[in-house]
């Protein structure tokens, strides 16, 4: 594919080496920020183009007119959307995808984005959304440090830490079966001290352990006693921030949980005081040693900094959790910063980064790609994705799981037919338009992948 990246950042640049890398994809950069670009292309094989992403004549410069794709990944809404206008309107670039933060272009009783009528965005990537719908679902499931669901929420894969006290630890993976006899469960992953592990039947689950699942929504905490003691479900949560992902989590938790905020700006705080019904809204620093007593932190169950301030974010939850908070969840922008985080004090923490980068490869990928999810800070990866054709024209279809050639590290973890979601049978012949459930230890195989579809 011939695809135009506006934007040279952190994801625009991350998205350039995921394209360069997986395929023969030919790749141009736009950027004003000269070197930036010069960075991209001494490492990687993409050609640069230094100038606005808006002017015609920059995008006519970076092949344009026979463009199949063009991707807004700039740090304006604004040059996103009038950018995708002009590669509609003059140059007729098929597909168009663009990431838009603020949440007020995406307001239902003013639809704005529509090939026929209105601004011609194929897709639209919302960060904010995606970041606060993630943050919900581990507050629904107090013991996952990553969760993710696939077709219609049918299916999720969850990562969890197996310690002493869950019934499975010390024991053979296949003793699962004889635990939860009427629970359809698949181990995808287990990664031991950084290394990973493909687990088979025999393998022993050891304290420490980080355990990826796949299994329905209504058996994860079933799963997730088997590895750890069962946590408690949270009641105090307490956030830090007054932006859009921390508001409109408070929206979505403040009817079933004791929530309070935390804002550093009066004005900011008292107009968010008035959107929430029943948040309590705090005036203060978050890494305030005092406000945090005050408001006895030690009691809260979840602490969840999502400012725009990754120091802040990271400061404000190590005290929290010094100070006796049970779990914290923290916002990172920067890739060394998620790096250097010491798991033991940080529990959670979310790049927004790798959400984006998920989101845009779902519509970027071809080959039946329906969905991505990046892990482990992009060196794996589950994807989703539709088997089309017959035992004829295809690799996947009319054959059960076992005789497919999968590359190494590769596991198939659900088989979606419809409203039937089978998981762990490795009997079940393949059909047409079965969506399936794929863990890859290592990115870089998704071309096999591809090959296969």
């Amino acid at each position: 594919m011939k695809i135009i990246i506006l934007g040279a950042g952190q994801t625009g640049s991350a998205l350039a080496e995921y394209l360069v890398t997986e395929h023969s994809n030919d790749v141009t950069v736009i950027d004003e920020a000269t070197e930036k670009l010069q960075s991209l292309q001494e490492r990687f094989d993409l050609q640069v183009i230094h100038g606005k992403v808006c002017y015609p004549q920059v995008l006519q410069s970076a092949g344009a007119e026979d463009a199949d794709m063009l991707v807004a990944v700039t740090n304006s809404d604004e040059a996103n959307m009038l950018a995708c206008q002009i590669a509609h309107s003059v140059f007729n670039i098929p597909q168009k995808v663009a990431r838009i933060r603020a949440s007020e272009y995406s307001d239902d009783d003013y639809p704005l984005f529509s090939i026929d009528n209105g601004i011609p965005i194929n897709h639209i990537i919302s960060p904010e959304k995606l970041i606060t719908q993630h943050i919900s679902q581990l507050v629904q499931y107090p013991g996952a440090l990553q969760i993710a669901s696939f077709y219609d929420n049918k299916v999720y894969l969850v990562m969890v830490t197996a310690y002493y006290g869950g019934a499975l630890v010390g024991s053979e993976l296949s003793e699962i079966k004889e635990h939860l006899p009427h629970v359809e469960v698949k181990v995808v992953a287990i990664y031991r001290q950084h290394r990973f592990i493909r687990p088979i039947a025999t393998t022993i689950i050891e304290a420490g352990d980080l355990v990826y699942f796949i299994t329905t929504p209504q058996n994860i905490k079933a799963v997730t006693s088997e590895l750890q003691r069962l946590e408690k479900p949270f009641k105090r949560i307490m956030i830090s921030g007054g932006g859009s992902v921390a508001v409109t989590l408070a929206k979505q938790l403040e009817e079933d949980y004791q929530v309070k905020l935390i804002e550093q700006n009066i004005q900011n705080a008292e107009l968010i005081a008035e959107q929430l019904a029943n948040t309590t809204v705090l005036h203060g620093e978050s890494a305030d040693q005092e406000l945090l007593s005050q408001e006895q932190v030690e009691l809260t169950d979840l602490f969840i900094a999502v400012t725009g301030d990754d120091e802040s974010n990271i400061m404000s939850a190590m005290l929290a959790k010094r100070m006796g908070a049970k779990k914290v969840i923290v916002l990172i922008q920067r890739q060394a910063y998620l790096e250097l985080i010491n798991e033991s004090v940080i529990d959670i923490a979310i790049s927004p980064q790798l959400t984006t980068i998920s989101a845009l490869l779902s519509h970027i990928r071809q080959s039946g790609i329906v969905k991505v999810v990046s892990l482990r800070q992009g060196n794996s990866e589950v994807i989703e994705v539709i088997a089309h054709g017959d035992r004829q024209t295809s690799k996947l279809v009319g054959r059960t799981i076992n005789e497919i050639r999968l590359p190494s590290g590769a596991t198939i973890g659900a088989i979606v037919r419809g409203d039937d979601v089978l998981i762990d049978r490795e009997d079940i012949v393949i059909e047409d338009n079965d969506h399936l459930i794929i863990f890859l230890s290592d990115r870089k195989s998704i071309n096999d992948i591809e090959k296969l579809l």
